[in-house]
């Protein structure tokens, strides 16, 4: 029998896709089509085989705040903290907290229409 090895896609609505699509690629560097966008790990610069989390939260959850939306998309990114004061100098709403472990750095944003956003530098590779 199959099973799942990893995520093909996050999907979610908004209001003005176009416009939506059009501000993660300024703030956030993401290309896309007509359709979307596909993201190669292989490539991945610190390690031979990058990963993408999927994970199930309680309905109780207070992960996502202040989001009251019931889902948050996690990025891997390079830089975190050059990434995080960019994002601030463009005016948009950063979370004033990180983490750090041995896991690698987090740190979230909002986009224009209320979507928090999980920002994530893995840790070196070993």
């Amino acid at each position: 029998m199959g099973r799942v090895t990893g995520i093909g896609g996050i999907f979610f609505k908004a209001k003005d896709p176009e416009k939506l699509k059009a501000w993660y690629r300024t703030h956030l560097g993401i290309e896309s089509e007509s359709w979307g966008a596909v993201f190669d790990w292989r490539d991945d610069p610190r390690s031979d085989d990058g990963s993408t989390a999927w994970s199930v939260f309680t309905e109780e959850s207070k992960h996502f705040e202040p989001c009251q939306k019931p889902f948050m998309i996690n990025y891997r990114v390079d830089d975190l903290d050059g990434l995080l004061t960019q994002l601030r100098a463009e005016g948009v709403e950063v979370d004033a907290k990180t983490d750090e472990s041995e896991f690698g750095k987090m740190g979230w944003a909002m986009d224009p229409e209320g979507n928090r956003i999980e920002l994530w530098e893995p840790p070196a590779a070993k």
